[in-house]
């Protein structure tokens, strides 16, 4: 059997409404704003405009009754960002529910792949 090339994975997407409240992305972005200290730096890591961020940031903000992220304007000192405990409680949680869903469907997963996998005919 020829293995497909591209990887078989879940992707978990927290949906409010018709929006993605969060999901693989956003969670991302919270953990590399936690990490810097900084939107345009987290953006930068993720090799994404600071527009795209702040974009993304808003969505989140909008869907949650708090927000989830924080920033201060730059000045003298520079700005920041940083995550609301919400922010932090959020992505904590969201973290495990991908994590279990991945430990439940392990072995459905590996089924399904098995069947994603084509045969060669020579």
């Amino acid at each position: 059997m020829a293995k497909s090339s591209s990887r078989t994975a879940l992707r978990l997407r927290l949906m409010h409404g018709d929006r993605v409240a969060m999901g693989p992305g956003k969670a991302e972005l919270l953990e590399c704003i936690r990490e810097t200290g900084s939107i345009s730096a987290a953006g930068r890591r993720m090799q994404m405009s600071y527009k795209r961020a702040w974009q993304l940031i808003e969505e989140m903000n909008a869907c949650f009754r708090v927000s989830l992220v924080e920033a201060s304007r730059g000045g003298r000192g520079g700005g920041g960002a940083r995550l609301t405990p919400i922010g932090a409680d959020v992505l904590e949680r969201f973290r495990r529910i991908e994590q279990a869903c991945a430990e439940v469907g392990r072995d459905d997963l590996a089924s399904i792949r098995h069947q994603l996998e084509r045969t060669t005919h020579t």
